[in-house]
């Protein structure tokens, strides 16, 4: 896919003309006939990778290194910290509905964006050329491992493993790396690899799955085959940033060193609630409990549709997703 869809931008009014059209001829772009249901009820592992020892890691780093990895990679770290309340994880689930993408919650549609995630993460010009597309001709996970790591082919070869369908890399065999390698930028960059396979696309437990390599944002939301594969401490994140009209965050958004994930792993939440409360919580969620647009996110261009498509097809690194910004054009206010 061309980065050239990129370029094109369209007045507001225009937009809310086409979508208003768009609604009225074709409806909500599902197979005629379709019945869109929420699962009755949704098997969710809130099973987690132990990151106390990637946590340690990044304590021992001196300030130079850690700002080396901050300008490369963005918030990840921040991640490490987030902690997943279970009890409302697995009710949250409840409320995801498969067919069009999205969390409903009464007559209140929302879903976690793209441009949403960058922003959390801080990783904007890391993604430009990610978010929505994937590089053909792609190196093989030999390959690609040998360029992030700076080790031998035989090193690497002897490292990677066979996890159900797909190769994947053991962390511990990574994680020595991050503490001994002579390129600090290797440290960083196997760090950030760590990250991403441990916590923004978990898979295998301990494991890194060879799409990770990758690195692309697509499938943080990802829903298939009755699981959810993806980055509960992101969703948790951005759950946290709409409801219940938060605090707003006014001119440091516009800081360079403002860091909204920061702000959300400093800010102390109470963990005593129970499972049953959090249903009964979002059973009965009004428009009013909603903040639309996180306070966090600056009003700016989104894409909106591509060529054709009313839904945009994104690409992940599991396979092909759809993406329905305008369901919840009420997040952005933007262009």
């Amino acid at each position: 896919m061309e980065n050239g869809f990129l370029d094109k931008v369209e007045d507001n009014a225009a937009v809310r003309i086409w979508a208003e059209t768009t609604q009225r001829e074709k409806g909500d772009s599902l197979t005629t006939g379709h019945m869109s249901e929420l699962w009755d009820f949704a098997r969710i592992s809130v099973i987690q990778n132990d990151l106390r020892e990637m946590k340690e890691v990044w304590d021992q780093w001196d300030v130079e290194t850690k700002q080396l990895f901050y300008c490369n990679y963005g918030d990840l770290p921040y991640l490490l910290s987030v902690k997943v309340d279970k009890y409302l994880f697995r009710p949250l689930a409840q409320f995801w509905n498969p067919a069009y993408g999205c969390f409903t919650f009464g007559k209140v549609d929302l879903t976690p964006t793209v441009e949403e995630y960058t922003t959390l993460l801080r990783c904007p010009k890391i993604q430009v050329d990610k978010a929505y597309s994937r590089a053909v001709g792609a190196l093989p996970l030999l390959k690609k491992l040998m360029n992030i790591t700076g080790m031998s082919e035989q090193w690497v070869a002897a490292r990677i493993q066979q996890k159900g369908d797909s190769k994947c890399v053991p962390w511990k065999s990574l994680r020595n790396l991050v503490l001994v390698h002579p390129d600090v930028k290797k440290r960083v960059d196997v760090f950030a690899l760590g990250i991403y396979g441990l916590v923004v696309f978990p898979k295998a437990l301990g494991h890194i799955d060879e799409a990770v390599s990758d690195l692309s944002l697509n499938a943080c939301r990802r829903a298939g085959e009755g699981r959810f594969i993806g980055c509960a401490q992101l969703l948790l994140a951005w759950f946290h940033s709409h409801f219940w009209k938060v605090e707003k965050i006014s001119y440091r958004v516009f800081s360079d060193s403002y860091s909204p994930l920061e702000e959300l792993v400093t800010t102390p939440r109470r963990d005593d609630v129970s499972e049953e409360k959090w249903m009964a919580i979002l059973q009965n969620l009004l428009d009013e409990d909603i903040e639309w647009r996180a306070p966090w996110l600056i009003p700016d261009e989104i894409l909106y549709r591509c060529g054709d498509f009313d839904w945009v097809p994104l690409l992940g690194i599991w396979g092909a997703i759809g993406y329905a910004p305008l369901l919840v054009s009420r997040q952005f206010r933007s262009r």
